[in-house]
């Protein structure tokens, strides 16, 4: 069980490493809006991760429910992360209004990790990467679950964990970067990402469309 429990871990990180639109939404969030919401949307994408596994585990991968609303949900990802793409451009131009945060997390009202962790589970749901590399898993999860009944659980365990990890190290590097940020970078910050974010969306809307 260890050893599959090490191999949950393993995939957990690689599929949470790549920087994407969610990676550079939680730098985003943790920079702006503080550690705990930074956690938040680690968790929601991590949590995301687990659901995945999990169908995977019960066989819903294998047949091919995922692959069938894929392009549905890769739309409604899409829309979502061009969504949070405009609302960081909203935050850049009203912050040329009014006096710029000095210190990460520290210059805005505080807008809740219930709402940051809900956003990005949504947003994992639907990233048409996070779908694709866990249909991957179902080879991965062949071999681990002819050891015992409860390993393809176990497994599950260890996707969460590994995934949670790696948000965990993203968000307090970002605060390590963001100490050395002042004012203005923390405003270019809301302007580069959220254009980022706006034309990712809009490439991945396109793209399912």
């Amino acid at each position: 069980m260890i050893e599959v429990l090490l191999k949950g871990i393993g995939v957990g990180l690689a599929i949470a490493a790549p920087v994407g639109p969610i990676g550079l939404l939680c730098i985003r969030r943790t920079l702006i809006d503080g550690r705990a919401a930074g956690l938040a949307t680690g968790l929601g994408a991590a949590t995301a991760d687990a659901v995945y596994g999990m169908m995977v585990a019960a066989g819903f991968a294998a047949s091919g429910v995922l692959v069938a609303h894929a392009g549905p949900m890769a739309l409604a990802g899409g829309l979502l992360v061009a969504a949070l793409g405009a609302m960081s451009l909203r935050g850049y131009w009203a912050a040329r209004h009014r006096p710029a945060p000095q210190a990460a997390g520290q210059g805005r009202p505080y807008r809740g990790v219930v709402a940051a962790w809900a956003s990005t589970f949504a947003l994992t749901l639907s990233n048409p990467m996070t779908i694709l590399a866990f249909i991957g898993m179902v080879a991965a999860l062949g071999s681990a679950a002819s050891g015992a009944p409860l390993a393809p659980y176990v497994l599950v365990i260890g996707v969460f964990a590994g995934s949670a990890l790696w948000w965990l190290m993203l968000v307090h590097m970002a605060l390590f970067a963001g100490r050395r940020m002042d004012a203005a970078a923390m405003r270019w910050l809301d302007l580069v990402s959220g254009s980022v974010l706006l034309v990712w969306g809009g490439w991945i809307a396109a793209k399912a469309l």
